[in-house]
């Protein structure tokens, strides 16, 4: 009976921890995942973009400007490359005397400039190293002196010339293969001043006489007179030095056959027995004796200014320009009336066209304006050229021009006072004092006297 009771038992603990067992498992197992039935294939539909959030989208990529142009018009791209060429000028201008020149730590006191000694100029001279020889003496002194001299201004009014007139004619030297050192002979010349004139009848930067203007290639009518383009005239002066150095060898002898000719410095020769410009000097015209210290003195003066306190003048006229064709008669006043450069900027940069007409009849000419000018002129070029009957129609006539020419005002003169002097004259005239002196005979402008009467115009 305790056998059987304890079987009974034993199968009851059997059987109750076998459905426990067969629960807790579920409970404690995790739910295996169920596969999803793979979906049928079907022609999948096009997605379709969202809404775009205005507040998140970013804005347009602005359009790319060309580098060359910055999105201006021609004209604002005329002012900048005018500003950067004047800048340019300027520059360099200062560059130059600041590397090359300014090793010398004596500087003058422009008040007793007569102080320097002798040793100081030569050695000065002496490295200017040049292929024309610079030599020092007493007559070369003088000339130093007359263009170093600050109570006169004139070498100041030259430097500020140079700032315009100097690139071009040293880059017409260097294309011949010359000493760019020969840009000062038209400061001896004419100092920088393209519409002087001599008594002689030479004209221009480079002083040349009908003749010889027109033996190379110059222009020179009632109308034009190319000896007063400062391009044209240095591209001949340029061939005439080639061809005069080409006879003689020796550059101080080529620029005083270019003051007096080669017939006179070929006498020189023949009566001295001389070879050089110093030992040819006593038989030489007494002009062209001073010519070539006057070239040494110019050259000093322009390479050493800043230690005598010597500083350049304003430039007067544009120092960026370019060039238009005119293919067309033009008046400067159908110019100046219709676009913003007055008829005296005309004239100075365009001195070789002598009552203000541009002949273009059967050939072009060329036309110097400001380069901050150039796109208004082609703007309005045919405005330009529609006011020809206005400004043109009492020049159509041969014998209205020679009307005009004569009309052209008298030569005035002016009675020298007490205290004057030739620079306070020249600036109060509006001309330069080589003019005065050449218009005068004047061969010391220091050397002027109260009631002298003077003329202080071209005409």
């Amino acid at each position: 009976m305790r056998i059987t009771s304890t079987l009974l038992l034993l199968a009851l603990l059997c059987a109750v921890p076998a459905s426990a067992l067969d629960r807790k498992p579920r409970k404690k197992r995790k739910t295996p995942a169920i596969e999803q039935p793979a979906p049928a294939k079907t022609t999948p539909e096009p997605e379709t973009c969202p809404e775009p959030n205005v507040a998140d989208t970013p804005a347009p990529a602005a359009p790319r400007i060309d580098d060359m142009t910055l999105g201006l018009s021609a004209a604002q791209v005329d002012s900048l490359v005018a500003a950067w060429n004047e800048r340019q000028r300027h520059d360099s201008f200062d560059d130059f005397f600041r590397c090359y020149i300014l090793d010398d730590s004596t500087l003058l006191d422009a008040t007793n400039f007569d102080a320097t000694p002798d040793s100081v100029y030569r050695q000065r001279l002496f490295e200017l190293v040049s292929p024309i020889q610079l030599p020092y003496n007493d007559i070369v002194k003088g000339y130093i002196r007359r263009y170093t001299d600050p109570r006169y201004g004139t070498i100041a009014r030259i430097l500020g010339m140079s700032k315009h007139y100097f690139p071009m004619i040293e880059d017409e030297l260097l294309k011949e293969n010359l000493p760019v050192e020969l840009r000062v002979l038209p400061i001896i010349e004419s100092a920088l001043t393209p519409a002087a004139t001599s008594r002689a009848g030479a004209a221009g930067l480079w002083q040349f006489i009908p003749s010889t203007g027109k033996y190379y290639g110059l222009e020179v009518n009632s109308l034009v007179d190319e000896r007063r383009d400062p391009v044209r005239s240095t591209q001949a002066a340029c061939r005439y030095l080639k061809d005069l150095y080409a006879i003689y060898r020796d550059w101080t002898l080529t620029i005083a056959a270019y003051n007096c000719g080669p017939g006179n410095v070929n006498k020189a020769i023949a009566r001295s027995g001389g070879k050089t410009f110093w030992e040819i000097y006593d038989f030489l015209p007494r002009e062209t004796r001073g010519y070539v210290p006057a070239f040494i003195g110019a050259t000093y003066a322009y390479a050493y200014h800043p230690l005598h306190g010597i500083e350049p003048a304003e430039t007067p006229i544009p120092l960026s320009v370019d060039t238009i064709r005119v293919d067309r008669l033009m008046h400067f006043g159908q110019i100046a009336s219709t676009i913003d450069v007055p008829i005296e900027t005309l004239r100075q940069l365009n001195p070789q066209y002598k009552l203000d007409i541009i002949p273009a009849a059967k050939k072009s000419y060329p036309l110097l304006l400001p380069q901050r000018n150039i796109a208004q002129y082609i703007v309005h070029e045919p405005d330009i050229l529609a006011k020809d009957s206005m400004y043109l129609k009492e020049y159509i006539d041969p014998a209205n021009i020679d009307k005009k020419r004569k009309e052209q005002p008298a030569a005035s003169y002016y009675l020298v006072k007490n205290g004057d002097t030739l620079g306070a004259i020249a600036r109060r005239f509006h001309v330069t004092t080589a003019q005065l002196m050449s218009w005068n005979g004047i061969k010391d402008p220091r050397k002027l006297r109260a009631g002298q009467r003077i003329r202080v115009s071209r005409q």
